[in-house]
Parts: structure tokens; sequence; C-alpha cells
């Protein structure tokens, strides 16, 4: 798939990308989460999560409350990578649950897969330390009213 044309482009379209991590970093649900959001480029995003105990259900392994906020994130910010004047809100997302997540590393691998205008579509997938597939999802994402500009953490560097 082609990115749609972005509105932003080189030195801009780097800032961006920092300004959308920042962004991530300054969401106050983030302070329950060992993460780090990366944009490597447009209608990319992966996370960095260090899982543990905190986030097992009773049966020992990560809760999907977990592996939805990772996917969800990583489509999301694939998304938002490619819009730079309004925040993208989540309007769906579907996951797909393969295998159970223990402590340790797990990188959430997302990509734009299509829209252009109002209506975005994302896939992601998490990825374990042992480089197994543990989970994907696709969301659909849609443009608010709400500017990047205006929202505490988004800074251009």
């Amino acid at each position: 798939m082609t990115p749609p044309d972005a509105p932003v482009a080189g030195e801009a379209e780097t800032a961006h990308f920092r300004a959308l991590e920042s962004l991530y970093a300054a969401a106050p649900i983030n302070r329950l989460f060992d993460s780090r959001l990366e944009i490597p480029g447009p209608g990319i995003a992966r996370i960095h999560f260090t899982l543990d105990e905190r986030h097992f259900h009773a049966a020992g392994a990560v809760h999907g409350t977990s592996y939805f906020k990772m996917l969800d994130d990583a489509a999301f910010y694939a998304c938002n990578s490619l819009v730079s004047d309004r925040f993208l809100l989540t309007t769906a997302f579907n996951l797909l649950l393969t295998r159970p997540l223990r402590s340790g590393p797990v990188v959430a691998e997302g990509r734009w897969i299509s829209g252009k205008r109002r209506v975005y579509v994302g896939d992601a997938r998490l990825v374990d330390a042992e480089g197994e597939e543990a989970a994907r999802g696709t969301g659909t994402f849609m443009r608010s009213q709400i500017p990047l500009s205006g929202l505490p953490g988004y800074r251009a560097a």
C-alpha cells in the first residue's frame, strides 16, 4: 500500500513524528506501562513494552487489556503519523490472540493499511522476545475535531 499524500514532508514530517512520540509519552495511561513509541516513517509505528506480573490475569499470563492497548496504540500511531493536524479516534478494533504472553519485552508493530481523508485503517501485531507473534489486530480510526497542536505533550521538535 502507498501512504496517502502526506500533508507533511522532510523536516516537518520528522518533527511531526517526534511530536507524536512526545504525545504518547505524556498520556496519563502510559504511566501504567513501561513503554516507548517509535515512528520510523510514514504509516509505521513500533511500541516497545516490558510486561511483568502487574499485567497478569489470575492464571499467570498477560491479561487481554494489555494486548488491546499495545495493538490499538501501534495501529493508531501508524495512522496518525499520516495526519498532522488532527487527533484520530479509534472507532473499532478487532483482536486475534494466538499465544499467551509472559513477563518480558514485547514489540507492537503497527502499519497503515488504507484511508486517505476521514477514516483510516491500520493493523498491528505483537512480537515477543523470541520473535514469535502473539497477537494481531485491525482497527479503524476517524479524524476528530481535536487539533493535535492543542494537546499537552504534542511538541514539534
